[in-house]
């Protein structure tokens, strides 16, 4: 009867993509909490059971975490960009390009960071132009190019596709995270009215 053989060696490590994808989970979180000016990279390597020197190796500085926590925080916020095979309804793909039926833990979260830097930016202003550039611009210029796609397969007619992801985060941004989004009923009467919102752009953008 032979002998069942113990793995040895050492335990699977995490790759660099999962490591990157932990430190700037657990920093956004540490920047929420404790303020940009609060956070610190030892902080945030303490609570990620790592060395400093193994966030360095990541990330220059924490400027350059913040940056990619504010990118994290973009696909928090549109989920962009899509698969190029993605052939879908407009309305249906852009119920999804906007989470609107995110779950409330992911809901908080997020609301909980933009919270965080509309306090900060006041007292930190390159927050305010870091979250702009790298978050809102570059956002609405996915959603442009998604728009573009969609333009070319002749799904929507729209002659300026970033003036309509403007629009569509106007609207949409509006009852999601700003101060209206506090005045619904409960999260499926905000849905509803989210829905309507695509509803009437999509209408809007029909070919004749």
């Amino acid at each position: 009867m032979s002998e069942m053989k113990r793995s040895r060696g050492r335990p699977k490590t995490q790759s660099d993509d999962e490591r990157r994808k932990a430190i700037v989970d657990e920093a956004r979180r540490t920047f929420v909490e404790l303020g940009y000016r609060g956070t610190t990279t030892d902080i945030v390597a303490a609570r990620c059971h790592i060395s400093k020197q193994t966030i360095y190796r990541v990330f220059e500085s924490k400027a350059d975490l913040f940056l990619a926590v504010v990118g994290s925080h973009r696909r928090m916020m549109l989920a962009l960009p899509r698969p190029e095979e993605e052939d879908r309804p407009i309305d249906e793909a852009l119920q999804d390009i906007f989470m609107i039926d995110i779950d409330e833990a992911a809901e908080r979260e997020r609301e909980a960071f933009i919270f965080f830097v509309m306090q900060e930016s006041a007292q930190v202003p390159e927050l305010g132009d870091i979250l702009r550039r790298e978050g809102m611009e570059r956002s609405r210029g996915f959603l442009a190019e998604w728009l573009d796609i969609q333009v070319a397969r002749k799904k929507i007619a729209i002659d300026d596709t970033l003036s309509g992801a403007r629009m569509l985060m106007d609207l949409l941004f509006g009852g999601l995270v700003g101060p209206a989004s506090r005045d619904w009923k409960n999260r499926e009467d905000r849905n509803r009215h989210l829905r309507r919102c695509i509803d009437v752009f999509v209408r809007g953008v029909q070919p004749s």
